[in-house]
């Protein structure tokens, strides 16, 4: 196959890969600017009650949902701008807190509130990640050949654990009179309740992402550190370096590339943040992007969905996740443009 031959069989399919991909987000960023109800029409109804000589009639007005020839209600679809961007972000409300420094007020906002909960939970858990990561990938590193096996196989079950099941066996240990919250209270010797504020709950919820994750990162930090030059290991040695000055400047310089790559990972992943919100019932003290999404797609009463303000609240979660990524993917430029 030539390279012509090859060219014309690669463009197009790179095309329509480019195409499914950016088909959905299209898709989601358009639906923002559009807002479909049902059309409703008022009509009269006459309630009339029995009496001792006559009857009391009461005429009342009433909307309800038109409909068409096959009793299907009749929606419209209308665009509206920036007005589903401006309803998610309540743009007055927040800068009348953040003028009268009113905090309580700022985190009543929905949005607001599950932004400053999904970049803490974010931030925080990612160097913890990192870190236990690599920790555990230089304790498999030095196991013995014979025991490697299971402790990788040990080591990989939380992440093995789907994430919504590992949330709900969290729950369950700590909430009531679960097995580890019966132990610390006997601890203690005083009655917790770890599921009753805020802090607690987004405490426990950063410990498991950080306990279920943490195994992806060691295997992938496992598998750098079986390419680590021996040869400057043994230089670093002979040359009086101490055990902390091989792993700082020998092996985390090598494994940079993997250290990069985990932490966008880690990124793009713990910002959409859902499971441990559903797992843990944490709705009415703590709430996420991805959740205030789900959310909004939940009908109400009447059966309708805010589609507009859930692609809005899709695109605002998906901008913050290219911003977060923005230093690592720079990173990665520079380090590609030196390699060359």
């Amino acid at each position: 196959m030539n390279s012509r031959t090859f060219a014309a069989f690669v463009g197009p399919s790179v095309f329509m890969m480019l195409l499914f991909i950016a088909f959905p987000l299209i898709s989601v960023f358009t639906q923002s600017f559009y807002v479909t109800q049902p059309v409703y029409e008022t009509v009269e109804v006459e309630t009339c009650t029995p009496g001792f000589l006559s009857q009391t009639c009461e005429i009342q007005r009433k909307s309800i949902p038109k409909l068409d020839e096959d009793g299907s209600v009749i929606q419209e679809t209308r665009f509206v701008g920036l007005d589903s961007y401006r309803n998610v972000l309540e743009p007055e409300r927040a800068w009348k807190a953040i003028s009268s420094l009113d905090w309580g007020a700022f985190q009543a906002i929905d949005f607001w509130k599950a932004l400053r909960f999904t970049l803490t939970f974010t931030l925080f858990t990612l160097p913890l990640v990192l870190g236990l990561g690599l920790t555990i990938a230089l304790v498999l590193n030095n196991t013995a050949k014979m025991l490697r096996g299971p402790v990788i196989f040990v080591t990989l079950l939380p992440f093995i654990i789907t994430p919504v099941i590992g949330a709900l066996s969290i729950n369950w240990l700590f909430r009531g009179d679960g097995i580890l919250t019966a132990l610390i209270e006997n601890l203690l010797n005083r009655d917790i309740a770890l599921f009753a504020q805020a802090w607690t709950l987004e405490i426990l919820m950063m410990g498991y992402r950080v306990w279920h994750v943490a195994p992806f990162a060691a295997i992938v930090f496992y598998a750098g550190l079986q390419t680590v030059n021996s040869d400057a290991l043994e230089s670093a040695l002979i040359d009086g370096a101490s055990r902390w000055q091989r792993l700082r400047y020998v092996v985390i310089p090598h494994l940079m590339p993997l250290i990069v790559f985990v932490s966008m990972i880690h990124l793009m992943d713990s910002y959409r943040v859902f499971e441990e919100v559903v797992g843990f019932s944490s709705q009415g003290h703590v709430i996420s992007l991805q959740w205030l999404t789900y959310d909004f797609l939940v009908p109400d009463q009447a059966g309708n969905r805010s589609i507009s303000r859930a692609s809005a609240s899709a695109m605002l979660t998906m901008i913050g996740i290219s911003l977060l990524l923005v230093p690592l993917l720079r990173r990665t430029w520079r380090d590609h443009k030196g390699g060359h």
